[in-house]
């Protein structure tokens, strides 16, 4: 009676249609039902195979057969294109041509229909269930074989195919999470979790994760756990006796469920880092506790530690203890992984190791070696996205190294893997580095202009990294046209943006510095510009950032200090970042800023005190530099 007339009619057709149909057409129509947005003749046939027969109308009287049951009804898998071609003739199901190069047909249900066709199957319980069991299993058993191949060459139609059937897989983690299905959302989610994050459905992911941990029983509290502050690296000692509460599930590793769930931990915490949280992983208490109980779990050598996700165990333990040896627990990770793991495996903590190398003190010692291994594993395994990593390392070398044309073709071979592959959450970031390029050979416009291509992507794809450094970087230009102000409010948005990601300390070192600077227009004075470039200094060392970094960053001191009346520790300061630099020359804008302070400084100071300076600096260590801006002026 509350129901519209238009609806009434349209109800009465669909009931009429109904009617029309025959036993086994009425059991199909109930079992598609199961479906989200769509599916293929092979997932039909998979999900209406044999099932128990729905119940029959009441018989009318005097008619054979017993009232209100009917013959059995199962439908054979080979009945099912028929069956299907039936519904699509009646109307009541839709088919079109399936886009893109794969071919074949999709078949979806009008919403409508698709309301009626699931009161239908309310009515017949044994049938609904039997197909829900069968779409969950088809589909888990699709994204189980989809896992490995998206991570080799033959990922892209892995990947076009997870993606046209992405509502039926959330239907099924839907169903097992209401279920409480613990077993069988795991599988989905250990299925899926290496597409979320390629595919920039990391928010999504974590959600998934988080409710599938809530399946299990809850996490030992451990409010004062003993090993809050040991080396992550001590933890490879598997015989060291843990607290009581380890030997309880789901503390136990001989528990049949221990190591999943351990492994769910590790993508939960990699998908918080990844999805705009990461703060939440330096400052929840909670999370804290599950790091440490991951560092005990993974740091041991073995085959969990050398899969996805778990390998991922050693970024954690950076976030565990920022004066951690990463070196020495990358080399062990690596180690492992070319007993426990394959190619691709190997391949991502060579990329890890290669990218540390760039950071961190020494040099690039080792780096060509490990970029040229990683070449031969990345082209064996064919995984584009790891052959857009391994080029984007390349051209991450290239770039310290100042051959600024060579890192622009690693980074346009990276930018092309990237987008073959859908990995949305990279191309912006390599489209700024291409546009740091730019800026670092001297051309600002098209500086200007890629930054502004990137900005566009990384808006596109909510991807903060890539805005916080888009943001650092027109800060810089805006204070290279003497435009302070603007300055100060992009590097306030980088520092906002960088909040919601996983900034590395260099950046946030270039961030401090660049405020520095900023502070010496703004009106702070020299003397207080280079106080807080020391202290910047001083938490790179702390942060054990590369020479080449610690370089770039002291030499934003010494225009500080010729401003001071300071030309000969200025000299000094130059003469030491030059000799820390070793193979890593200065950019163009670099280069013109140094040579402006030489030359101010020897017009200052003639040749001969010029180059007595100079000859002083060379031997300067970082510590002695901090020294120099700090202790060797007095504020007025």
């Amino acid at each position: 009676r509350t129901v519209l007339p238009r609806q009434q009619t349209l109800r009465a057709v669909v009931d009429w249609s109904w009617d029309l149909l025959d036993e086994r057409e009425r059991t199909v129509l109930r079992q598609v039902s199961v479906f989200a947005g769509g599916w293929d003749l092979t997932a039909a046939e998979a999900v209406c195979a044999e099932v128990p027969a729905a119940p029959a109308a009441p018989a009318a009287p005097g008619a054979p057969g017993a009232p209100g049951v009917a013959a059995s009804s199962g439908v054979d898998s080979s009945a099912v294109p028929d069956l299907l071609g039936a519904l699509v003739d009646k109307s009541l199901v839709v088919a079109a041509p399936a886009p893109g190069p794969d071919g074949g047909m999709r078949y979806r249900l009008l919403e409508t229909i698709h309301e009626y066709a699931v009161e239908r199957a309310a009515e017949a319980p044994a049938v609904r269930a039997a197909a829900e069991r069968a779409h969950t299993a088809y589909f888990t058993g699709l994204a189980e074989t989809a896992e490995p191949r998206l991570r080799s060459g033959e990922q892209l139609p892995w990947i076009r195919r997870l993606e046209t059937e992405l509502d039926n897989i959330r239907a099924a983690l839907h169903r097992g999470v209401l279920a409480r299905d613990e077993e069988s959302t795991l599988r989905l989610v250990f299925a899926m979790g290496w597409f979320w994050w390629l595919r920039n459905y990391r928010p999504e992911g974590l959600s998934w994760t988080e409710h599938a941990l809530a399946l299990g029983p809850a996490e030992p509290a451990r409010p004062d756990d003993p090993d809050e502050s040991e080396d992550p690296a001590d933890h490879q000692d598997a015989s060291r006796a843990d607290g009581p509460e380890d030997s309880e599930d789901p503390e136990d590793p001989d528990n049949a469920l221990y190591w999943s769930r351990m492994r769910l931990q590790v993508l939960r915490l990699f998908l918080i880092g990844e999805s705009g949280q990461s703060e939440k992983l330096r400052t929840d208490p909670h999370l804290q506790r599950t790091v440490r109980r991951i560092l005990r779990a993974f740091s041991r050598p073995g085959p969990q530690s050398a899969r996805f996700p778990g390998l991922l165990w050693w970024l954690l333990a950076h976030l565990f203890d920022r004066t951690v040896d990463m070196r020495a627990l990358i080399d062990a990770s690596i180690a492992n992984c070319r007993e426990h793991g394959g190619d691709w495996e190997v391949g991502i903590m060579l990329m890890g190791r290669a990218n540390m190398m760039v950071d961190v003190p020494g040099g690039l010692a080792g780096v060509d070696e490990d970029l040229a291994e990683l070449r031969e594993v990345s082209r064996r395994v064919g995984d584009r996205w790891m052959l857009a990593q391994v080029a984007s390392a390349r051209g991450e070398a290239s770039t310290v190294r100042g051959r600024y044309e060579e890192a622009r073709g690693a980074y346009e071979e990276a930018l092309r893997f990237a987008r073959a592959v859908g990995a949305h959450a990279e191309a912006p970031y390599l489209l700024a580095r291409l546009a740091e390029l730019s800026y670092r050979a001297g051309d600002t416009a098209a500086a200007e202009k890629g930054l502004d291509e990137a900005f566009a992507e990384a808006e596109r794809h909510h991807v903060q990294d890539a805005l916080a450094f888009v943001y650092f970087m027109r800060a810089v230009l805006a204070l290279d046209r003497g435009e302070s102000g603007r300055a100060g409010a992009l590097l306030d948005r980088a520092r906002r943006a960088a909040e919601q990601g996983s900034p590395p300390p260099h950046f946030t070192a270039g961030v401090d510095a660049l405020d520095a600077r900023i502070s010496l227009h703004e009106g702070a004075g020299p003397v207080a510009a280079a106080r807080s470039l020391a202290a910047v200094l001083r938490a790179a060392r702390e942060s054990r950032l590369s020479d080449n970094v610690v370089a770039q960053l002291a030499e934003l001191g010494a225009p500080m200090l010729l401003l001071a009346d300071e030309p000969g520790p200025a000299v000094r300061l130059l003469a030491a970042t030059a000799a820390w630099r070793a193979d890593c020359p200065r950019s163009v804008p670099e280069r013109a800023e140094a040579e402006r302070t030489e030359a101010r400084a020897r017009e200052v100071l003639g040749p001969r005190r010029y180059e007595t300076e100079r000859e002083a600096g060379r031997p300067l260590t970082p510590a002695q530099v901090v020294d120099l801006l700090e202790l060797e002026l007095e504020l007025p």
